[in-house]
């Protein structure tokens, strides 16, 4: 008898064990912001950049993996970044890239290769824009895709993406020549192609790099030693019941002669468990209260 209930009893105990809830780092949208790409090609066209980074925000989205950040929102913190680099501001007090503080990742590319060649018979009709001929052309996108830690300011990957072309034969389409970065014509050019491919390639490679990166959120508000409100919500997949481990961020972190931004320290403080959830943040308690919490300390999934 007393054999069977011990029996009973620790069955109970490893079905109590696996039934609590876990959360795996592939099971929360992580919020990601792009920051514009970096043109280190003989490509001068002055969109490419912000056309670049624009896709590659689209392209996050669509793929359902993650929260993306606005990329005006972006845009603003990088004019802020521009005027404090023009020496007319304190760099200690201007605003940082890397203090995009609602994401976790910030995204960073450059463009290394925009190449587009053409050759074959030119023999064939045109009118308007549109070619009948043997041309054939192949065109060659490169990317360098940086991944950044914005607490840390610690670069977790860096990746090359790419994209390759090739059309030829007999073909009737827009000629490359008159379309510009981001219109519709050329989209359907073999370059704007292999760009399409190239971000395809790195939204593959975000994804496969942050797979094991454990979710991040901030706290937005402090409402005692036992509750605070945090970031993502149920957009990111949060849900009641999910426990989480809550760090303080220190002050930030500078190289005394270089004035480069280090990141931030990070302390453990404790475990905090969602009480409730809305769309865009959600209300957490610790287990036993927890001192010293301020806005901008962060929780990760254990």
């Amino acid at each position: 008898m007393k054999l069977r209930t011990l029996t009973a009893l620790a069955s109970l105990a490893v079905i109590t064990t696996i039934s609590l809830p876990t959360i795996s780092a592939a099971t929360l949208k992580k919020i990601v912001a792009v920051s514009r790409f970096d043109n280190k090609t003989a490509y001068s066209q002055a969109t490419i950049g912000d056309g670049m980074a624009d896709q590659l925000t689209d392209a996050l989205m669509q793929s359902g993996k993650f929260i993306v950040m606005e990329r005006q929102n972006v845009k603003d913190v990088i004019k802020e970044e521009d005027f404090a680099n023009s020496g007319r501001v304190l760099k200690a007090k201007s605003a940082q890239t890397g203090k995009l503080v609602a994401a976790q990742i910030l995204v960073q590319g450059t463009i290394t290769e925009f190449e587009n060649s053409s050759g074959g018979s030119q023999s064939g009709v045109g009118f308007a824009g549109i070619h009948i001929g043997n041309n054939h052309q192949e065109a060659h996108v490169g990317l360098i895709i940086r991944l950044i830690d914005t607490t840390t300011g610690e670069v977790l990957a860096s990746q090359r993406g790419e994209g390759k072309v090739k059309s030829g034969g007999m073909k009737l389409g827009l000629s490359a020549g008159g379309a510009q970065f981001g219109t519709s014509g050329f989209e359907k050019t073999p370059m704007g192609k292999a760009v399409q491919m190239a971000i395809d390639d790195a939204v593959n490679q975000i994804s496969e790099k942050l797979k094991d990166v454990p979710f991040q959120a901030r706290v937005i508000k402090v409402n005692g030693d036992d509750e605070f409100l945090v970031s993502g919500g149920e957009k990111t997949g949060m849900a009641a019941g999910d426990a989480f481990t809550l760090y303080s961020v220190g002050e930030d972190l500078g190289d005394p002669t270089t004035g480069e931004q280090l990141g931030a320290e990070v302390t453990k403080k404790g475990v905090v468990k969602v009480t409730s959830v809305q769309e865009k943040y959600a209300k957490a308690k610790p287990d036993a209260p927890i001192a010293g919490v301020k806005v901008g300390d962060i929780i990760k999934a254990q």
